[in-house]
């Protein structure tokens, strides 16, 4: 555990994007994580993590496309991070 850390998922910038949009979240300890990005029915749209991190700062872009690496359409989306006990949720939008 890294002292004076916390657990903590960012807002994404920029919001809104177009392609991309970059991630960040803080990891106070290690452990298994994943940071899943979804639609407004709740449906999986693309896994950006899915396995063990090392504490501390973290970033990972999105490309605005889903699992099947086709672009997906624009408008409001929700990224999802969990860890440990932690879990967050937080919108963006995708404007094309």
């Amino acid at each position: 555990e890294i002292p004076g850390l916390v657990t903590k998922l960012e807002n994404n910038y920029p919001n809104p994007f177009n392609p991309t949009t970059t991630i960040a979240f803080s990891l106070a300890k290690p452990g298994r994580t994943s940071l899943v990005i979804y639609n407004l029915k709740g449906q999986v749209v693309k896994r950006l993590v899915n396995g063990e991190l090392n504490a501390g700062m973290h970033h990972v872009v999105w490309n605005g496309k889903d699992g099947s690496e086709r672009n997906v359409a624009s408008g409001m989306y929700f990224y999802r991070l969990e860890s440990g006990n932690f879990r967050s949720t937080r919108k963006m939008l995708l404007m094309k």
